[in-house]
C-alpha cells in the first residue's frame, strides 16, 4: 500500500523486542491490511497515533459507510482470548465486535468506532476517572465465564504463574540489589491471590484511563480487553498502577478509595497491588519504593 503508516508505539516496541518473528510480523502488515480492506470492502484511514505497542489500528469506513475500526494485532499470550472476550461482553461497556478473522500470527477484528473517541484520561480528572472505570468494571464482571457453553477463558493463575517464573528468572540473572523480603512476599502472593478468591469473574485485566473512550453509544466504553477468569479484586489493579500522582502520594489510600468504590476487600487490593509494585520493579525502581510502604499497611 502506498505511503502504508505505522503507529509510532508500535514501531518502537517491535523494535525493543527484537524479534525476528514481530520484525517479519511488521514486514508482512501491509498486505495483510490491504488484503482485509480489500475481503471486508473497507476505506481506510491513517492509523491511530502514536497507536498501541502490539497493533496496527485505523479508523475506516465499510459499503454501507458504517464507521468502524479495522485493528490487526500481532497474536500475544496475553490477549490470546480478545475475540471470544468481545463476544461475552457483546457491547456491554464493551467497544462491539462486528467481524473477525486470523491470519499470519495476526488477529483480524473490526471494531465499533467510538466517536468521538476522546480517552478517559483526557477528559476528566482522576478522581472522577475512579467513578468511570468503577462502573465498567461492575458491568463487565456481570458476563457469561464460558459463552457458547465452551470454557474458554484461561484462569488468572496461569498470568500469574507466569510472571512469578519470569519475575524469578530475571532475579537469577542481575546483580542489581533486591530486598530478598519483598521477593519472597511478591512470589507468595501471586501464585497465591488468584486461588483464594471468593469469586470467579471475566476480566478485562489491563483496564485503565487509556483503553476507555467517550462513545455515542454509551458515555464510555472499554477497548483492549486482555480477558482471563479469576478474582475481581485483581481488575482495579491496571487503573491504580496508571494513577500515578495519587499512587505516589498515598498507595494504600488510592486502593482503599477503588475497593470502596467496588465493594471489594481493601486488603486484598492492597496485597495485589504490592505484588505488581514489586514485579515491576526491576524495571522501575520507584514502584519497589512503593512496595515497601505497602507492606507496611498490609
Amino acid at each position: 500500500m502506498t505511503g502504508f503508516a505505522l503507529p509510532r508505539n508500535l514501531v518502537d516496541s517491535v523494535r525493543a523486542d527484537r524479534s525476528p518473528d514481530r520484525d517479519a510480523w511488521l514486514a508482512r502488515l501491509p498486505g495483510l491490511v490491504q488484503a482485509f480492506a480489500e475481503q471486508w470492502a473497507l476505506q481506510i484511514g491513517p492509523p491511530y497515533q502514536p497507536g498501541g505497542r502490539c497493533a496496527w489500528a485505523a479508523p475506516a469506513r465499510d459499503r454501507a459507510g458504517r464507521e468502524v475500526v479495522l485493528k490487526v494485532a500481532w497474536q500475544h499470550d496475553e490477549a490470546l482470548h480478545e475475540t471470544q472476550g468481545l463476544y461475552a461482553w457483546d457491547g456491554a461497556g464493551m467497544v462491539g465486535l462486528h467481524r473477525h478473522a486470523t491470519a499470519e500470527q495476526s488477529s483480524i477484528l473490526l471494531l465499533e468506532r467510538c466517536r468521538p473517541g476522546t480517552a478517559l484520561g483526557q477528559v476528566l480528572p482522576e478522581p472522577e476517572q475512579d467513578l468511570v472505570v468503577a462502573g465498567l468494571l461492575t458491568r463487565l464482571w456481570q458476563a457469561p465465564l464460558s459463552p457458547a457453553g465452551a470454557a474458554v477463558f484461561r484462569p488468572l493463575q496461569v498470568m500469574c504463574d507466569a510472571w512469578a517464573a519470569e519475575f524469578e528468572q530475571r532475579l537469577a540473572g542481575t546483580r542489581e540489589p533486591h530486598d530478598p523480603g519483598l521477593t519472597r512476599a511478591c512470589l507468595e502472593l501471586l501464585r497465591l491471590l488468584p486461588s483464594t478468591a471468593d469469586r470467579q469473574v471475566l476480566l478485562c485485566t489491563d483496564l485503565h484511563a487509556g483503553n476507555i473512550l467517550a462513545a455515542e453509544r454509551e458515555p464510555w466504553l472499554a477497548i483492549d480487553p486482555k480477558p482471563y477468569v479469576g478474582d475481581p479484586t485483581y481488575d482495579a489493579v491496571q487503573h491504580l498502577l496508571n494513577c500515578e500522582q495519587r499512587l505516589h502520594a498515598d498507595p494504600a489510600g488510592l486502593a482503599h478509595r477503588m475497593a470502596g468504590l467496588l465493594d471489594l476487600d481493601a486488603g486484598r487490593l492492597v496485597r495485589w497491588l504490592f505484588a505488581r509494585c514489586v514485579q515491576e520493579s526491576l524495571d522501575a525502581p520507584e514502584l519497589g519504593r512503593l512496595a515497601i510502604r505497602l507492606a507496611a499497611a498490609i
